[in-house]
């Protein structure tokens, strides 16, 4: 795969002008990421993304022309389909770390104030990819997986039916964690990893933050606390909350279990995550350990 992807991305840089020769890997996996010998990322995707990525570009441009810190694309024409794979190229970012609880807070407090865009960046699945993943997430029982999907449908009805008011409609991250709201080591954050962006309620982004505290462990209560109090909202307070704290986490537990089926050291924590859903794990918060 990542022979046949590297050719394809000879061709599509020969294309715009870039310079594909001696690049090189940062990760292969099924969304891959190479650095260009010249300077530059070529992200390559998988044939069904032309639409997303397409959206996402779109997406940085439109956040760039208004002031919001966000990774930038190269200049070139893009998004490119090759050898049938799906091609964007980025700046590659300077020195930089996760972000922390407060870099996500402000940033998530200047996203959610801007309006809609008027080109359509779709709406917020949070359920995006999961019947895929559990599909594959072959190193759990068949019951955990069938328990999985009946949570799976029962979340799913809840959203359909419409959660609870809240916050007004806005233009949301999906997926705001610290490693996608990086800090950079001259000062300041960043947003990247837009793929998810789309407009929707601005609790699935506040959510994300409220499971690290509730769930995982991995945020403090005094870093939930100073970030309830930047971004000016407890969202474990509002009435959705624990359905799409439950998608959350489910996500996390189904992303963790079908990269297990490929990835052996990871079939301990992709258990521990269903044991701990299924009521087998102990109360929250959870401890669950990272999956790269």
């Amino acid at each position: 795969m990542a022979s046949s992807a590297l050719d394809a991305l000879r061709d599509a840089c020969a294309e715009i002008g870039l310079d594909a020769r001696d690049a090189e890997s940062i990760r292969i996996a099924e969304n891959q990421t190479w650095r260009l010998r010249r300077g530059g990322i070529a992200r390559i995707a998988p044939p069904d993304r032309f639409q997303s990525a397409t959206r996402e570009i779109n997406v940085v441009r439109w956040l760039a022309e208004r002031d919001v810190p966000v990774v930038w694309v190269l200049r070139v024409e893009q998004p490119l389909e090759r050898g049938g794979l799906v091609f964007t190229f980025w700046e590659e970012l300077p020195p930089h770390r996760h972000g922390s609880t407060r870099d996500v807070a402000l940033a998530l407090k200047e996203l959610h104030a801007l309006p809609l865009p008027d080109f359509d960046i779709g709406r917020l699945d949070p359920f995006v990819c999961l019947p895929e993943w559990l599909r594959a997430a072959q190193t759990l029982t068949v019951g955990d997986r069938q328990w999985l999907m009946s949570l799976y449908d029962e979340l799913l009805e809840r959203w359909t039916a419409g959660l609870p008011p809240g916050l007004a409609t806005a233009p949301v991250h999906g997926d705001a964690w610290p490693g996608n709201v990086v800090q950079l080591d001259h000062g300041g954050w960043l947003l990247m990893d837009l793929a998810r962006f789309s407009a929707g309620p601005p609790e699935w982004d506040l959510v994300s933050t409220a499971v690290r505290a509730k769930t995982t462990g991995a945020v403090t209560a005094a870093e939930y606390d100073a970030f309830c109090d930047l971004y000016g909202l407890d969202v474990t307070t509002w009435a959705g909350y624990e359905t799409l704290a439950k998608a959350r986490e489910l996500r996390m537990a189904t992303y963790a279990a079908q990269h297990a089926a490929s990835n052996p050291e990871w079939k301990a924590e992709a258990q521990h995550r269903v044991d701990c859903l299924r009521g087998r794990g102990g109360p929250r918060p959870w401890r669950w350990t990272g999956i790269a």
